[in-house]
């Protein structure tokens, strides 16, 4: 990791730097895909998909808060989404057709940071193999480890996603955004 590409994973660094570095990664080169578009942009589909990096973007700013809070410690998923849910399993992809790219880059953005801090709130209690809210029916825990696969695993899928989104909507491809990128829209740099 240098100062010109910070979401770089370490290349040699232990289990829990390699797997957070991962994430970061991943949650980077997706906002890279996701950065600087108008609602137009944002509104893009690809054939018959009904997929935008709009919907992604408050998709997985859900997801952020639903591992970090609920999975985790078992804490309801409160603002924003508390006030603003309109239920059912496809309402952040729907709805985000009605947020402007400033709610959408903001919403992500925040959820982020929010992850970010508990997690490392969490990691400063103890180490990888800790056990979290999250269990099956028949009681069993999940680790925080099988958490944050879990999350690097939706980044994966969703990153994938966005490259032909936006390689739909302007033409811009790469694996990985450019030496000292930084979005421009949006509250609060990544990573």
């Amino acid at each position: 990791m240098t100062d010109d590409v910070p979401w770089e994973p370490p290349l040699a660094g232990s289990e829990r730097e390699h797997l957070l570095g991962a994430l970061d990664r991943l949650r980077t080169t997706f906002r890279w895909k996701a950065a600087d578009l108008d609602a137009d942009g944002l509104r893009t589909r690809v054939g018959a998909s009904s997929l935008t990096l709009g919907g992604l973007l408050k998709h997985l700013a859900l997801v952020e808060d639903e591992v970090f809070t609920r999975r985790l410690s078992g804490a309801p998923l409160g603002e924003p989404w508390e006030s603003s849910w309109a239920g059912g399993d496809d309402w952040a992809w729907t709805s985000a057709a009605e947020d402007s790219p400033e709610q959408l880059y903001a919403l992500w953005d925040d959820a982020v940071a929010r992850s970010h801090a508990r997690l490392d709130a969490v990691l400063a209690t103890g180490g990888m193999d800790q056990l979290v809210e999250m269990a099956w029916p028949d009681g069993r825990h999940a680790g925080l480890r099988r958490l944050l696969c879990d999350l690097v695993e939706e980044y994966g899928r969703h990153t994938g996603h966005a490259d032909l989104l936006r390689e739909a909507v302007d033409g811009l491809v790469g694996e990985d955004p450019p030496a000292g990128w930084r979005p421009r829209v949006g509250r609060l740099p990544v990573g």
